[in-house]
């Protein structure tokens, strides 16, 4: 009987040691993930329709250059993507920064001689206005 007693709380003590292993390993990769969260940047980049050029243009140059495929790169993430009726778009990016040459090789690549470009860092000022200044 001692001998089950002993095998039974050996047993518990190991599923004991992986929960707290597991939920320590949990732990970990939650941080790892606020690390990479603050290892980011916000991009904004409007893209200025070329209004020399029609819509129909526009869009064929996009088609042809495989903007909508090649943009937004790999390992960034859309904010927002917005129109501008009579400027154009204005997306915003979470990137983390050594991302930041492939998202201009994008631009340049396929979004040029369609749009005239212009980037902004940018960091979200809503949190700050919404606990400091709105009554």
């Amino acid at each position: 009987m001692a001998r089950k007693k002993r095998l039974f709380a050996g047993i518990a003590g190991l599923g004991l040691l992986a929960f707290i292993l597991l939920a320590s390993g949990a732990a970990a990769v939650a941080a790892d993930e606020r690390v990479d969260e603050r290892m980011t940047i916000l991009l904004t980049i409007f893209l200025k329709h070329d209004q020399t050029k029609s819509l129909a243009e526009i869009n064929r140059h996009l088609e042809k250059t495989g903007f909508w495929k090649k943009f937004p790169p790999a390992g960034t993430e859309v904010v927002s993507w917005y129109v501008m009726m009579g400027i154009g778009q204005v997306v915003t990016l979470k990137l983390p920064p050594d991302k930041l040459r492939d998202v201009n090789l994008a631009i340049e690549e396929n979004a040029w001689g369609a749009f005239k470009t212009e980037f902004y860092a940018t960091y979200d000022f809503k949190p700050i206005w919404e606990s400091t200044y709105k009554k």
